[in-house]
């Protein structure tokens, strides 16, 4: 890793890992602030109750029981999905496709560093940026169920688990974007298939939870790994899964790193 290279690009990226990071944080507090208001709803529970259960699968709910299967439902079944992977696809475009596509990745190769060191801290990079989003979302899911949640009813242990595995999700499709941004030369190029293939996952999940007869989809989406509904009951088994998702990311960006030290550039 060079030092003075991730340094200055963690500047760069600040302003994007706090806006990302801090809009995690404050829609997971807010919507543990709104759970003591809603937890007693007997006409909520009811409508939850009339839903078909695959729509209810689809989006990892599970009821009202708690805080914890709450915010599995209200938050990491969509929201938390989508603000880690609009980085991940983003972050890893900015990292290494715009600067061969614009040019400036010249001024980083002049200098007296291997293309794997250059590769290898930008990958660094766009890690901290992930760590730093989930770290902040899960603290401020533990600072609003103390201010908010008067019987203390979120489940800690089951809490770092669903995080622990989210990150472990977007370290996954990081790992892969990190790799088309590697491959392509230009930056909309990086976006479409980074974009495209995690918009092709997240479809094969839903339809397979949609439709009992396409469940067999969900084999082919990394998104079937991550199941905060199943999570906030203790029914998943996160062990094998967390080992895929980090085997599908060290993949990823160890094929990104190799083929960027050996790639001709458009330079």
């Amino acid at each position: 890793m060079n030092t003075a290279l991730y340094k200055q690009m963690v500047k760069a990226q600040a302003k994007t890992i706090i806006s990302y990071s801090v809009g995690s944080a404050f829609y997971i507090a807010l919507i543990a602030a709104i759970y003591p208001s809603l937890a007693d709803s007997k006409a909520i529970n009811h409508y939850l109750q009339q839903l078909p259960s695959e729509i209810l699968k689809a989006f990892n709910i599970t009821g009202m029981g708690n805080l914890l299967e709450f915010i599995a439902g209200e938050y990491y079944g969509l929201l938390f999905i989508l603000i880690g992977s609009i980085y991940c696809v983003t972050a890893a475009n900015q990292l290494m496709a715009r600067p061969i596509d614009r040019g400036w990745m010249a001024y980083l190769l002049a200098t007296p560093n291997s293309r794997r060191t250059i590769a290898f801290t930008q990958a660094l990079v766009l890690l901290t940026g992930l760590a730093a989003i989930d770290v902040l979302t899960t603290a401020a899911g533990f600072a609003a169920d103390a201010w908010f949640v008067a019987d203390d009813a979120l489940d800690a242990e089951r809490f770092l688990i669903m995080n622990a595995v989210g990150f472990l999700l977007f370290f996954a499709i990081s790992g892969y974007s990190f790799f088309f941004s590697a491959m392509a030369n230009d930056g909309r190029r990086a976006l479409s298939l980074s974009g495209g293939a995690t918009v092709l996952f997240y479809s094969l999940d839903l339809i397979g939870k949609l439709a009992e007869k396409a469940e067999w989809l969900r084999y082919g989406s990394i998104f079937a790994a991550f199941e905060p509904g199943n999570i906030a009951q203790g029914q998943a088994e996160w062990l094998p899964v967390s080992l895929l998702l980090f085997a599908i990311g060290v993949l990823g960006y160890t094929a990104g790193i190799g083929l960027f030290a050996k790639r001709d550039l458009p330079l």
